[in-house]
């Protein structure tokens, strides 16, 4: 499915952890390291195609994750002929993608590389946000830095809260303060338009399902 321009719409994952750091995997039988990606399919959205393509590459179910924010627009890259099959060329002409920023919210042991029968990575790691563009495939690169950039102020902000009462002169009641750093997820900073609602029983959850499937 490619648009009039000859892009075809694709979704790009930055998966983090609780350190900010990203997932990081290597394509299978290569030495490029990229995030997960894919292509939308005819019918779906743009999320829907993400949560599809998270459980293809890396084995995660959507109450895995919580998406942090998105780009605003697609970002484009344009493949060199030499990838390109040769009954493709002269229409294909690249991806444009809309790229996710998602937390994770259970054990990292939750990924799977080999979830389908179809496998995109052999080896993966969490790498500091700031990824190394020399290891991607070089026309990848600008996107990557384009999607990293755009993205980087939703990265959860540690000790968001106290941070803002120091800053703001405010001073309250150690009991309060203590309510407040219990609640999980309040030292994130939501993208425009979000709403936090804390679920206590996601942890519990996600801890029951990987005992289901240890056993």
């Amino acid at each position: 499915m490619l648009d009039r321009d000859g892009f075809r719409p694709n979704v790009g994952i930055i998966l983090l952890n609780q350190k900010n750091q990203v997932f990081w995997g290597k394509r299978i039988r290569t030495h490029s390291w990229q995030f997960p990606q894919g292509g939308i399919d005819r019918g779906e959205s743009p999320e829907q195609a993400m949560y599809r393509e998270l459980h293809e590459e890396v084995g995660l179910q959507p109450e895995h994750v919580r998406i942090v924010a998105r780009t605003r627009d697609w970002l484009r890259y344009e493949v060199p002929d030499r990838y390109i099959r040769r009954d493709a060329r002269g229409h294909y002409k690249g991806q444009k993608q809309i790229w996710f920023l998602l937390q994770l919210t259970c054990q990292d042991w939750n990924l799977n590389l080999r979830a389908t029968d179809h496998p995109e990575f052999d080896a993966w790691r969490w790498n500091d946000y700031w990824v190394p563009l020399d290891v991607v495939v070089e026309f990848k690169r600008g996107v990557y830095e384009m999607a990293l950039t755009e993205l980087a102020r939703f990265l959860p902000r540690h000790d968001l809260h106290r941070n803002r009462f120091l800053r703001g002169g405010l001073r309250t009641r150690e009991s309060d303060a203590h309510e407040a750093a219990s609640l999980p997820g309040h030292d994130f900073e939501l993208p425009p338009g979000a709403t936090f609602e804390p679920d206590p029983q996601v942890g519990l959850n996600c801890e029951a399902q990987g005992g289901q499937r240890a056993g």
